[in-house]
């Protein structure tokens, strides 16, 4: 590989050096940027615009405008872009990944090109990765932006849709990956086209860009209704499960999996009282059991989920934050509430679903920023088509990393921690402590605490005291531990951040929120209307702030004398890049600082993927439980099994792309039909080709291979299906040919189809068309996307036959997408022939949009959201309160 890393960096030097010379063609106009006046400069918005509007490109006025945000931001925030930042800049305006370092000012790079991008009027979006950093970044941002007379919005959890739709249509709109995506399936359920929200997708900037497209890439974003299953199995399943020793299943840690072994299937026929249970009658039991065994042998308390109010909250892998709202998929989530004697949830019915893979791809320019981003440049570049560009420091680094100390076992390892931590505190220098999980964290915190050491723990939901408080994590003496990435997107400041204390301050005076707020945002250049309360609000702010400012830097030169933040990692992550997440927290804009991970031999890393040659060289250099180890080969071996791990999560991350695909085909299909519905489009012409095409199937139905036509059977099926009774009693189908047949009836139909028009009126026909095909479309998608959400479930099952799964699931998928295709068009005829129209009509939706919860993103940031519904509501597959017997889908809910 070292020679492919020379190719690599020539080509990063080769695009540095371009970048430079632009860089001094923005220095050498900023002088004359500078002597502008503040109307001046506001009006060189409109002077970019009309030149673009006579032909120039981005591109073209690229140095102007990158020079033009250079100025204004040192005149409204007392800050100047670097050069570096500007490279940065230019990397993101051209649809790449920047990795910039932390510290390195990433939210100031975006600036440049959100505002060179916004010029055209087609909307830019930047994307957090939290509520709480997409209006802080926005309330900060504006300022540059409105002074050049952008709009600028920000979309939050709770937002009614006006709001949401107002916030859209701004030139520049913050706002969380969740957000956006769920705010799509939305446009693409509502009824009328003033509902939507969202414009275009045009450009987006994506803040750490690894955590949302790679780590949350895992998990599509899904809307969801109650189901129709009952419950009584997970309780069923879950009591067998307790009867099992572990000779009944085999288990395989790396892969998650788990199942029965012969012993254990014999148990289950017995227990069940079934003759045998793989076979297809009893899919259902055999799929409940085998949740019940991986919710009890798989999932761990605590690590991967932890019980809080009578319900089940998932842990994110990643920062060790409580997912509120998500829920595992397949029954795993009732089988873990059954595990744990919880009320145990009715299963969800997909409404509608995306990955977020799909979703980013298609914005029209997609780009990123991250500092940790090169390890997984080529699924950013197969997936996404977009390069890394390693962007460099504005100063040097310095922060030492240390070898990594490995360890016989967790004890030793938590234990040597804990002496490093005492050993740095009494010297007054810093800790950020890194851990995988919050049990890990609570263990370190017990050790502390048996140590007297005060320290703050980060494990939860983030909000802003989480930020608040990894903020202050380079104050003189800190110890903080947090899981894994909490409080990612917060600059930690040697010293202690006064903004925070300042802040913090006014709380204890008694301030409100709401003014702490406004005095945070100080966003003036919107327009904040001056009173006194705010007036002396601002003053005591500006007061604290001068305040803490000048004792945080006294404190700061403390903290260098000391060494700077120490981050200590109590464990390596699956992923190079979280590891390095960690790291990057110290150093920042040519600080000192130190790093060093702990590793212990039973660690999940290496107890699963570390391979034997590890065991055998600690053998060979004789190990006790408290000596540490350091050697190149071991950390050359721990790389390689992160490595392992990094290729099969991609491979996890590309299978569920695949998958998704087959449906993307159809999402797009549909998505585009309900838009010209939704538009207004004249459908005449298609609702009579519909017309054609469902009587050329009945035709079809009834012909035999003789080419003889069963016309009293087609003719009594067509007033069963389509028709009403008696209207092709007059023509003699008898003596015709099925061509013949087909061209009268549809002659007649056609007759019927105008004369219902004439009746009417053209316009409330053009409106009745739409609502039919719109309900048709609506009702039968939410159905194929369940019906499809089940075939993959058993799409497996053809590996055993040696057919690709992901093949049979495109072949099967697009047969069932074209048997949906027929019902509509069958529903939509029958209703259009059937319906009496004689009151006013109007659309019906078949899912009520403003009853869905978008995610609370403070909470849960990987979204499986669900639909909450009034009691009255009858579900579409529950028996129709009229008393036919049919499902309310098939009668009055039609």
């Amino acid at each position: 590989m070292g020679f492919l890393d020379g190719l690599f960096n020539m080509a990063d030097k080769k695009d540095l050096k371009q970048f430079n010379k632009i860089v001094d063609k923005i220095d050498s106009v900023g002088s004359k940027y500078a002597e502008m006046s503040d109307e001046e400069l506001q009006n060189m918005t409109s002077v970019f615009k009309e030149r673009l509007k006579n032909g120039e490109t981005l591109d073209d006025i690229l140095v102007d405008a990158f020079a033009v945000v250079r100025e204004v931001s040192t005149r409204v925030l007392g800050m100047k872009h670097f050069r570096v930042q500007l490279i940065g800049g230019i990397v993101l305006h051209q649809g790449r990944i920047a990795e910039m370092k932390t510290g390195e000012g990433k939210t100031l790079v975006a600036t440049c090109p959100v505002y060179l991008n916004a010029l055209e009027g087609k909307g830019v979006h930047v994307v957090t990765v939290n509520d709480y950093l997409a209006k802080r970044d926005r309330d900060q941002m504006a300022k540059i932006y409105e002074f050049l007379g952008m709009t600028v919005g920000v979309i939050v959890h709770g937002q009614n849709p006006k709001e949401r739709k107002q916030q859209y249509d701004c030139d520049i709109t913050y706002g969380t990956n969740n957000e956006y995506g769920f705010d799509y399936l939305k446009d693409n359920m509502v009824i009328h086209e003033e509902q939507m929200v969202q414009r275009g997708l045009n450009f987006a900037i994506v803040d750490e860009v690894d955590s949302i497209l790679v780590d949350e890439a895992r998990t599509p974003l899904i809307i969801s209704g109650p189901g129709d299953k009952s419950t009584h199995l997970y309780s069923d399943a879950n009591v067998f499960i307790l009867t099992l020793s572990e000779e009944d299943y085999e288990k395989e840690e790396k892969d998650k999996a788990v199942s029965l072994t012969e012993t254990g299937i014999k148990k289950a026929e017995v227990y069940f009282n079934v003759d045998n249970i793989t076979t297809m009658e009893h899919t259902e039991l055999y799929h409940h059991i085998n949740q019940a065994l991986k919710a009890h042998t798989i999932m761990r308390k605590d690590v991967d989920y932890v019980a809080k109010d009578d319900e089940i909250v998932i842990v994110d892998e990643f920062t060790g934050r409580l997912m509120f709202g998500r829920r595992y998929s397949d029954g795993l989530h009732q089988a873990i509430e059954a595990k744990e004697g919880l009320t145990i949830q009715r299963e969800s019915k997909t409404l509608a679903t995306i990955t977020f893979q799909n979703y980013f791809r298609m914005y029209s320019k997609l780009s990123g920023m991250t500092g940790t981003a090169k390890t997984e440049e080529e699924e950013f570049k197969s997936i996404y088509k977009m390069d890394v560009f390693q962007v460099p420091t504005n100063k040097p680094l310095l922060r030492n990393d240390l070898p990594d100390s490995v360890y016989a076992n967790q004890i030793a390892k938590f234990n040597a921690v804990a002496r490093d931590i005492v050993e740095r505190h009494n010297k007054k220098q810093p800790v950020l402590v890194g851990t995988v999980s919050i049990e890990k964290s609570e263990l370190l915190s017990a050790i502390l605490t048996e140590y007297g050491i005060e320290h703050e723990v980060l494990n939860a939901k983030f909000h802003e005291k989480e930020a608040e408080i990894v903020a202050q994590a380079g104050r003189l003496g800190a110890v903080t531990i947090a899981t894994n990435m909490a409080g990612r997107g917060t600059d930690i400041l040697l010293g202690g951040n006064p903004s925070f204390m300042a802040l913090k301050e006014m709380k204890r005076l008694n301030f409100t929120d709401e003014m702490i707020n406004r005095v945070n945002s100080a966003n003036e250049t919107a327009g904040v209307e001056e009173n006194e309360e705010y007036d002396a609000a601002r003053k005591t702010y500006k007061k604290l702030y001068d305040e803490y400012k000048r004792l945080t830097d006294l404190e700061q030169e403390d903290v260098l004398k000391a060494g700077g933040l120490c981050i200590l990692g109590t464990e390596r992550h699956e992923s190079r890049r979280i590891d390095n997440q960690l790291r990057g927290r110290a150093g920042r804009q040519g600080d000192p600082g130190e790093s060093r991970f702990y590793i212990g031999l039973d660690d999940d890393l290496m107890r699963l993927f570390g391979s034997e040659r590890i065991q055998g060289l600690l053998d060979k250099l004789g190990m006790d439980e408290e000596t540490p180890i350091e050697h190149r080969m071991l950390t050359k071996s721990i790389e390689n099994a992160q490595k392992k791990v990094e290729g099969k999560n991609f491979g996890i991350r590309k299978h569920v792309l695949e998958y998704d695909d087959v449906m993307n085909k159809q999402r797009e299909i549909i998505y585009k039909e309900r838009k010209r519905v939704l538009s207004g489009e004249n459908l005449q012409e298609q609702i009579q080709l519909m017309m054609r095409e469902v009587l050329t199937d009945a035709v079809d139905m009834y012909t035999d291979e003789k080419e003889k036509l069963d016309y009293k059977a087609l003719r009594s099926h067509l007033y069963r299906k389509y028709l009403p009774g008696g209207t092709i009693d007059q023509l003699d189908l008898s003596s015709m040919s099925p061509i013949e047949a087909l061209d009268s009836i549809y002659n007649r139909v056609l007759e019927l189809y105008m004369e219902k028009e004439e009746f009417i009126g053209s316009e409330r026909m053009r409106e009745v068309e739409r609502i039919i095909l719109l309900q048709s479309v609506d009702n039968h998608w939410i159905d194929h996307i369940d019906a499809m959400d089940q075939l993959r479930q058993g799409i497996g099952l053809r590996a055993i036959g040696q057919i690709d799964p992901v093949i049979a699931y495109k072949m099967e998928g697009f047969e069932m997408f074209d048997e949906m295709n027929k019902l509509i068009r069958e529903d939509t005829v029958s209703y259009l022939f059937n319906i009496q129209v004689e009151v006013p009509v109007e659309r019906k939706a078949v899912v009520d949009v403003d009853s869905l919860e978008s995610p609370d993103t403070e909470e849960s940031h990987k979204a499986k959201t669900t639909q909450k519904k009034s009691e009255k509501t009858v579900g579409r597959n529950e028996p129709c309160p009229c008393g036919s017997g049919e499902k309310y889908k098939n009668c009055c809910g039609k």
